[in-house]
């Protein structure tokens, strides 16, 4: 018997997965949160790791290694 989270989103294609990080990563810009310039700028984002390719988190993976 499997748990129900009634917040989780499959993401059953590449573009959902894409669309849905896009959208996690440029949270932090928008004028609502201000939290900094560019994504890539917030610390706790994983941002950094895809589009500098910085390893400060060593739980994070890329998730285009992984297809479907």
């Amino acid at each position: 018997m499997s748990e129900r989270y009634p917040l989780a989103i499959e993401l059953y294609t590449p573009d959902v997965k894409f669309q849905k990080l896009k959208y996690i990563h440029h949270n932090p810009v928008q004028e609502k949160w201000q939290l900094c310039r560019l994504p890539e700028d917030y610390k706790y984002s994983s941002a950094g790791f895809y589009y500098l390719e910085k390893q400060d988190w060593d739980f994070i993976t890329n998730y285009l290694e992984y297809g479907m």
